[in-house]
């Protein structure tokens, strides 16, 4: 009896739900989180403490040196993070890197207050505290990279995308603790001492990430990073043309331009809070700034949170990307009216600028901006994100602190007799103004990205790698429309067609009907098939107009389909001129079709006459579209009585037609037709895709016939992929369930099938169901089987003789002339046993499919199968950085050119290894004989027989049993050495064998051995 189900299980099922996290990911993603709010709390500490000591002692005007600094220390230290990966391992380099952002935090508080001791003409404060924001930066930076890095060993590309915008919130709801917080900690220790209390959150944040790195060590690569010198790739020598380097030029402009303008608001905002809080000192300021902070950060997450994703959902990419540009440009054009008129202190505006900037600059940005990579090829992309992040928004921070210098300076030369109040005033009018222009030219910018966007985004389409969340869906029907109102290639608007039938398939009809008297008659065809996929009677007036004019007739059936199936009271009368025989078939089946489904008696006997006349037809063509009329018609009942002779016709698109009938009328009585129609070459693909069509309804057809196997192994694959084309959750769990029970080429093909359904859809049935702990077991099984089969090859191994089982078998010498050669099925057994190794190799790359990024296990599986060093080197690179499954070390052992015993003695913790006598390692292969293919198994019959060893009775007569032919014919050779008493009592059974060869064996042997 199952145990209830606790109320506080049920809750917490609930919440991950909610959170959209499984299980085994809450420990791993809470850990992250953890890490990344203590370091960032930390740093957020920190940073406020320094903006009060810097701006409260020097003033805002010495910032533009900081964001020029802060450029090349951010390159430098990324320098660092690179080199500490080629020295250290990546589970030590997370860690340390940490320790690294802290020990200066400690330092720092030493330098702090010796305004009096000058190094070089400035002062130990000074230097302290420029160091001090150029270090806030930086780590900020390492502390991003660091995480992100960390999450994606710990997560694989799967798991990231539900687990890392929890993560990331970390920085968020950071943001609010340190901001609220801040005040009551100057209170407890003093502005001074903050650096300090900063240090301990980032070493906590250490610990924890040294944790995980050994609780979770297998998800880190023991070698440190590896490529070849003469392989390495630049972005420098990437070869983009055309319409992509189109679009990385605006997109690059982009990000540029959004960290130049959050600059020139960062620095007018600290200038402005310097003015207006000359008489409060450094303390005001920092306790200004926690304020601001807290509110701030509540703002991010609630919009991170709730607003974020919706909003994109909703408005589409486009306009949230410019929220953000247009907000900058009317509060700024207000700032700078209300500054120069008096009505406000520009002061006021900046604060509200910053706000807005923070806001959206980490939400709706941030959420875009993934957005915007993805039309962008899969070789480029990774190397452009990296670009953008790593060298041209730092170069952007450091350009715009030259800008703001020069423009200090020529303020102060226009303005030489200005005081200081005045000047400061005319320049925030001046940045406010720069700010405003800048802004124009970023909402410039996403238009150019715009232009763009739709026409990367369908050759992205043809690559398979697009879903509704990555496009922008009203951008993409403008462009569709265009693009098919325009001269061009067929090919291309069909592709259009396509793309937009894909991602928007119910409203697809908005967008074609009126186009649908312009396009070619082939996409008219193409347009009208998906409109009746979802049939809407908004445009029933617009079909009715479009059938008035001439038409082809495949396009006019289709238009005609679509009115009289879509219609709710429609006038079958109408199509009684389309009965008449100079009609083309094409129309007069379709109208014959829509007369028996819709009609009264009278009308249904009519159209029952037409498609009778039809089908008996001399005519092939006339025959085949009665045939297909039977498909689209309710009605059948006077025309079963043709079936029968129509599956015999002598014209495949006649059977073929039938077929689809069968399968869209649900005749029951004929499925077994279809079944057979899986078996031949002819019918077998016109079968497949009436068995797809018939749904859950074919499962159980399937199902036997798959499980069936006596059945050829393509008919099997035939059914297996039949259910894959189901798709349904009944079809994938049925995949699913025979996946964790099947072996060998049964599995390889189910695998094949799960990996190919569109959408990710298998995959993620898979790991819904049987979870990533549930593919590791299959791994694993994998992994001991390869292990048994090391354990054969090393007992029956040529590189010694084999020993004999008779009683003298110390003296046993395998050169005496009457002594049998064994080496031959030695090494066909050998050969067969290294297959097998293969195959089993190969499961476990599709298996490691389902938990990594595809891309990534094909690029190793490619590599490893070189016959090159170096590439194998490079596969198992790959493999080591991405693989974190328990047993990595194993796997890649095995895929390493060790020798067998090595591989075997890594793969201790599954298969124990005793050696043992050939003989008895040969009946213990043959206890896993449900696992050896067809071959290798009668191998194992074709040496005992040769080297006279002795088997069970219970392996014989199983493997007697066996449904391939050559394996009952290596028993019954077997036999007749080891047990003729057994074989005559057997050969009688075995006269009728269905397999000719073994039959003529069966016969041959009666002969010799005298059996009636």
């Amino acid at each position: 009896m199952d145990k209830p189900v606790s109320s506080s299980a049920l809750v917490g099922q609930g919440v991950l739900r909610g959170l959209n996290l499984r299980q085994e990911e809450v420990e791993r993603t809470l850990l992250m989180f953890l890490v990344y709010t203590l370091a960032s709390v930390g740093l957020i500490w920190l940073e406020l403490s320094t903006v009060g000591l810097f701006l409260d002692e020097y003033g805002a005007d010495k910032l533009p040196w900081i964001y020029i600094a802060s450029a090349g220390m951010g390159s430098g230290l990324g320098f660092v993070y690179s080199s500490l990966q080629k020295v250290f391992p990546m589970r030590r380099a997370i860690v340390i890197i940490f320790v690294i952002m802290a020990i200066p935090l400690f330092l720092f508080r030493l330098g702090i207050g010796l305004s009096d001791v000058k190094i070089l003409g400035l002062s130990v404060q000074f230097i302290t505290l420029f160091l001090m924001w150029l270090w806030v930066e930086a780590c900020y930076v390492l502390n991003d990279l660091n995480n992100s890095i960390t999450a994606n060993q710990l997560f694989n590309i799967r798991e990231i995308k539900r687990t890392y915008p929890i993560i990331s919130s970390g920085f968020l709801v950071a943001g609010v603790i340190s901001g609220f917080s801040l005040p009551l900690l100057l209170r407890v220790v003093g502005l001074n001492n903050v650096t300090l209390i900063s240090g301990v959150m980032v070493l906590l944040a250490a610990g924890i990430l040294f944790y995980l790195s050994q609780r979770y060590g297998q998800s880190f690569p023991d070698s440190t990073r590896w490529v070849p010198e003469d392989e390495e790739q630049e972005f420098s020598t990437r070869n983009l043309k055309g319409p992509v380097l189109g679009y990385v030029i605006p997109l690059v402009s982009f990000f540029v331009l959004a960290e130049a303008l959050y600059v020139l608001v960062d620095f007018q905002f600290f200038s402005q809070l310097e003015f207006q809080n000359d008489t409060t000192g450094a303390s005001g300021i920092v306790s200004f700034l926690g304020v601001f902070e807290g509110i701030l950060s509540v703002s991010q997450v609630l919009t991170q949170w709730f607003g974020s994703s919706r909003l994109v959902e909703r408005t589409g990419v486009f306009v949230t990307a410019i929220v953000l540009p247009v907000g900058v440009i009317l509060l700024g054009t207000f700032s700078l009216i209300g500054g120069i008129t008096g009505m406000f202190s520009v002061f006021v505006g900046f604060v509200i600028l910053r706000f807005l900037d923070e806001l959206f600059h980490y939400t709706l940005i941030e959420t875009t901006g993934a957005v915007l990579f993805q039309p962008l090829p899969d070789h480029v992309r990774s190397d452009i994100q990296s670009m953008v992040n790593g060298v041209f928004e730092p170069m952007s921070t450091g350009v715009t602190g030259v800008l703001i210098l020069i423009t200090l300076w020529l303020t102060r030369v226009i303005l030489p007799n200005s005081t200081l109040t005045e000047l400061q005033s005319q320049q925030g009018l001046v940045f406010v103004g720069l700010i405003v222009l800048m802004a124009l030219v970023w909402l410039f910018v996403v238009w150019l990205i715009r232009a763009q966007y739709v026409s990367l985004l369908v050759r992205s389409a043809e690559r398979g790698r697009l879903s509704v969340s990555d496009i922008d869906m009203p951008q993409l029907k403008r462009n569709v429309v265009e693009t098919l109102k325009k001269p061009g290639e067929e090919a291309d608007k069909r592709s259009c067609i396509e793309l937009l039938s894909q991602l928007d398939a119910k409203n697809v009809g908005e967008t074609l009907v009126p186009l649908l008297s312009s396009l070619a008659p082939g996409l008219q065809r193409q347009s009208l098939e998906i409109m009746l996929n979802h049939p809407n009677p908004a445009y029933l007036e617009e079909i009715r107009a479009f059938t008035q004019k001439p038409l082809p007739p495949e396009v006019l059936a289709l238009a005609l389909r679509y009115l009289w199936l879509t219609e709710t009271s429609p006038d079958i009368e109408q199509l009684r001129p389309y009965l008449q025989n100079k009609v083309d078939p094409v129309v007069r089946g379709t109208a014959a079709a829509l007369i028996l489904r819709r009609g009264d008696r009278e009308q249904k006997a009519v159209a029952t006459n037409t498609i009778r006349r039809m089908i008996t037809s001399h005519q092939e063509r006339e025959r085949v579209m009665g045939v297909r009329a039977l498909g689209e018609a309710d009605y059948l009942q006077g025309l079963r009585l043709y079936l029968n002779d129509l599956l015999q016709d002598e014209s495949l698109r006649v059977r073929c037609a039938l077929l689809d009938v069968i399968a869209s009328t649900h005749l029951e009585e004929y499925y077994p037709s279809l079944m057979k129609a899986l078996s031949y070459r002819s019918t077998r693909d016109t079968a497949l895709q009436a068995l797809v069509r018939l749904g859950n309804e074919a499962i159980p057809l399937l199902v036997q016939q798959a499980s069936d196997i006596y059945k050829p192994d393509l008919v099997r694959l035939q059914a297996w992929t039949a259910l894959g084309e189901i798709a349904t959750t009944e079809a994938l769990d049925t995949l699913i369930s025979e996946l964790m029970i099947s072996w060998g080429t049964t599995r390889r093909n189910i695998l094949r099938i799960l990996l190919k359904i569109p959408q990710d859809a298998g995959i993620e049935g898979v790991l819904d169901r049987v979870g990533r702990t549930g593919v590791e077991v299959l791994i694993e099984q994998e992994l001991t089987f390869i292990g048994q089969i090391y354990a054969a090859l090393l007992d029956l191994s040529l590189e010694k003789p084999i020993l004999s089982d008779s009683e003298d078998s110390d003296t046993f010498d395998p050169f005496d002339p009457g002594v049998p050669d064994l080496q031959a099925p030695q090494q066909l057994l050998k050969r067969a046993l290294e297959g097998l190794e293969v195959d089993a190799v190969d499961r476990c790359f599709l298996l490691m499919k389902f938990l990594y990024p595809h891309s990534s296990i094909q690029a190793a599986s490619f590599n490893i199968q070189s016959n090159s060093s170096s590439n194998v080197a490079r596969g198992l690179e790959i493999l080591d950085n991405v693989v974190d499954i328990a047993n990595k070390r194993a796997l890649i052992s095995i895929l390493d050119q060790h020798s067998k015993l090595e591989k075997l003695d890594n793969l201790s913790d599954l298969v124990s290894y005793h050696p043992l006598k050939p003989s008895d390692r040969l009946r213990r292969l043959l206890e896993f004989r449900h696992f050896l293919s067809d071959w290798a198994l009668a191998c194992c019959f074709h040496l005992a027989s040769s080297a006279r060893w002795s088997l069970t009775a219970e392996q014989a007569l199983m493997c007697l049993r066996h449904p391939t032919g050559f394996v009952r014919e290596a028993v019954l050779a077997y036999l007749k050495i080891a047990s003729q008493r057994a074989l005559i009592e057997l050969l009688p059974m075995l006269q009728n064998d269905p397999d000719r060869l073994v039959a003529a064996q069966v016969e041959e042997f009666m002969v010799q051995l005298g059996v009636k």
